[in-house]
């Protein structure tokens, strides 16, 4: 269907994970092959990291530090890095290797806290010290763990190393979230305009010669700009800048998630001086009718959920041919060709065994089905495609996957990326892995419905399952029932108790904010989460702000969940979260604070004894929850 001379280069743009790629570019990868076009990727994301973080790059970072004493409080990051640089120089290309799993022996140098500088990171070990002022990390690795307790502290070591590049580099510098306030929510283009106006920095210049060096070693004709989060907003702008100042011919799209919840409003011409394509949703058939346009043989009218401008007037357009979108089991198998999968780095942020799964260790992303089976929640995009379409595979088409995947990577590890994996689809999948006899570690996101009984889940950890995470939310009945989530606290104790019981790790998703919650409803909440964490149904878990976005049944009937929405300015650019007024008055924000400590203190297994009050800085009320509710809960389960 297309010339020999096509050639469509996929972009993984900075910043996203450090330890595995993300895998957009492995599902249109193998999508393209699958329909006989030439497929190409690269991760340039891992690419600036591993150029910055190395003793080349952290010269030039030195270089590019104005005189800074090591007393310098507003860069303490930065006045360490100055005092130690040689140490820095001697150290960094050895703690790579060693997190990319190449150089394990300097494990034993590494837990000796002789050989890392160590900056201002590892203040945070000194909340582990022990009664008696002994080893600060001897609770959660013991007398063993070397490999694990050497990752921990080389971590901390590069996050130092992160702070420094913030501080005296690039301020908008993260390892995830990089730049990201310049995209999210913006209602116009304006000030990432700017930014990518302004000189460049190092971070800026090192990420144009690894862009340039990329074309010229894959000649593409299209390149393909995935962004999946508002962190990945402004490398992708600038790789695409870089491109095009130097061949103004190759066609870049852009696409992914940020695109799909965010610039469906978009009219700003500016866009297409970076991008002369712009897709929405699932860009399977997006692709494919800009390919066939491209190549002569369709109109442009012809294009599927494309922005483009339009020559003649300048304005922004958007085509939208209804088309069949390409079906869940024919969009291939996703392909990580090209990627270089021993060069990702395995991180230790948290100590948490569940929570790093996020940041450790090589795993193969898959979906098991598209969208969500439940599509309920209001406080999710339920409007939007990922959420809204929902097509499954079979589970023998979806082990067909797997082996495919396995014997390309090497790899056993899977990560299910689905927003809600269906229970019924999972039992067929972990019927078919036993069946195969298929040896894989697998864990993903779930609702914590009634359907994962005790026998399901025991058949999910025998299939490999080894960790799943879920929506909790709010922790109050009221509110579950008013966000519609189809759970209860009582049933979602019951789920997690036996996934726990089967040896499956739980995380739940927490969140506060919601519309009309009180201050009660929250001390209440973090009680059941507390009692949650006593009776072993989860052993990590993470509170997040409510936001209101656009795209929600919140955003969409703010009266039907007792709050007005606040008004939003004319958008040309992104739009997204939207603020509400909440006849409670509650200071969320306040609240938020002690809820993050409790949280982390649970997850290493501290304080659970503790009154709940203790974690606020405030006085609120005592919880009206039973000490022992969720200990009933189970009680109740086991007995019938």
């Amino acid at each position: 269907m297309n010339s020999p001379a096509v050639r469509v280069l996929s972009v993984i743009p900075p910043m996203t994970q450090l330890n595995t790629p993300y895998p957009s570019t492995a599902y249109l990868t193998g999508f393209l092959r699958s329909r006989g076009v030439v497929a190409l990727q690269e991760d340039l994301a891992l690419q600036l990291v591993l150029k910055i973080f190395s003793q080349d790059g952290l010269g030039q970072v030195a270089a590019r530090i104005p005189a800074i004493k090591k007393s310098d409080r507003s860069r303490p990051a930065s006045a360490f890095f100055v005092s130690e640089l040689p140490r820095y120089l001697s150290t960094i290309d050895r703690v790579i290797a060693f997190l990319q799993g190449r150089d394990a022996t300097l494990a034993h140098r590494i837990v000796s806290r002789q050989y890392l500088p160590e900056g201002p990171r590892f203040a945070s070990l000194d909340a582990y010290v022990d009664e008696e002022g002994g080893d600060p990390l001897g609770w959660a690795f013991g007398a063993l763990g070397m490999q694990d307790r050497a990752k921990h502290l080389a971590t901390l070591y590069l996050n130092d190393l992160s702070d420094v590049v913030r501080e005296s580099i690039d301020s908008r510098f993260e390892f995830v979230r990089y730049g990201e306030a310049l995209a999210a929510s913006q209602p116009t283009f304006d000030a990432l305009a700017s930014a990518l106006m302004a000189p460049a920095n190092l971070v800026d210049e090192t990420l144009r010669v690894l862009t340039l060096s990329v074309i010229t070693r894959h000649t593409p004709t299209i390149v393909l700009l995935s962004v999946p989060f508002p962190g990945t907003v402004y490398a992708a702008f600038r790789i695409a800048q870089a491109i095009k100042s130097v061949n103004p011919d190759i066609t870049i799209v852009l696409g992914g998630g940020f695109v799909n919840t965010e610039l469906r409003e978009l009219s700003d011409p500016r866009i297409f001086d970076f991008f002369d394509f712009v897709t929405l949703d699932s860009g399977e058939r997006p692709l494919l009718n800009l390919l066939e346009y491209l190549a002569g043989k369709r109109s442009s009218q012809r294009l599927v959920r494309t922005y483009l401008r339009d020559q003649e007037s300048g304005t922004v357009r958007y085509i939208n041919m209804v088309e069949p979108d390409v079906p869940f089991e024919e969009v291939g198998t996703p392909t990580w060709d090209g990627l270089p999968l021993g060069d990702y780095l395995s991180l230790l942020d948290m100590l948490n065994p569940m929570h790093r799964l996020w940041s450790d260790g090589r795993w193969n992303k898959l979906t098991v089905a598209h969208g969500c089976y439940w599509k309920k929640c209001s406080f999710c995009d339920v409007s939007l495609d990922y959420i809204s379409r929902y097509e499954t595979a079979s589970a023998s088409l979806l082990v067909d996957r797997v082996q495919a995947i396995v014997s390309e990577t090497g790899q056993t590890g899977f990560h299910f990326v689905d927003e809600a994996a269906p229970p019924k689809a999972l039992k067929s999948l972990a019927t078919e892995l036993i069946a195969r006899d298929v040896g894989i570690s697998w864990w993903g996101n779930i609702r914590f419905e009634k359907t994962f009984t005790p026998e399901l889940s025991e058949l999910m950890a025998r299939s490999g399952c080894i960790a799943v995470s879920g929506g909790l939310e709010v922790a109050s009945d009221r509110l579950l029932k008013l966000m519609q989530k189809g759970v209860s606290v009582d049933q979602v104790a019951r789920v997690t108790r036996a996934l726990s019981d089967a040896g499956i790790l739980v995380h739940a998703y927490l969140m506060y904010g919601f519309p009309t919650q009180t201050v009660q409803d929250t001390v209440d909440a973090l009680e059941l989460v507390r009692q949650l964490f006593m009776n072993g149904c989860i052993q990590s878990g993470f509170f997040h702000r409510f936001t209101a976005t656009v795209h929600s049944p919140v955003g969409k009937n703010p009266a039907e969940y007792g709050v007005t929405l606040k008004p939003l300015p004319p958008v040309s650019f992104a739009k997204n979260d939207v603020g509400f007024i909440d006849p409670t008055g509650v200071d969320h924000a306040a609240l938020g604070v002690g809820l993050k400590k409790a949280i982390y203190n649970y997850m290493h297994g501290l304080a659970l004894e503790e009154d709940v009050r203790s974690w606020f800085s405030f006085k609120v009320p005592r919880t009206t929850v039973a000490f022992d509710r969720i200990e009933r809960a189970l009680q109740q389960a086991y007995t019938n």
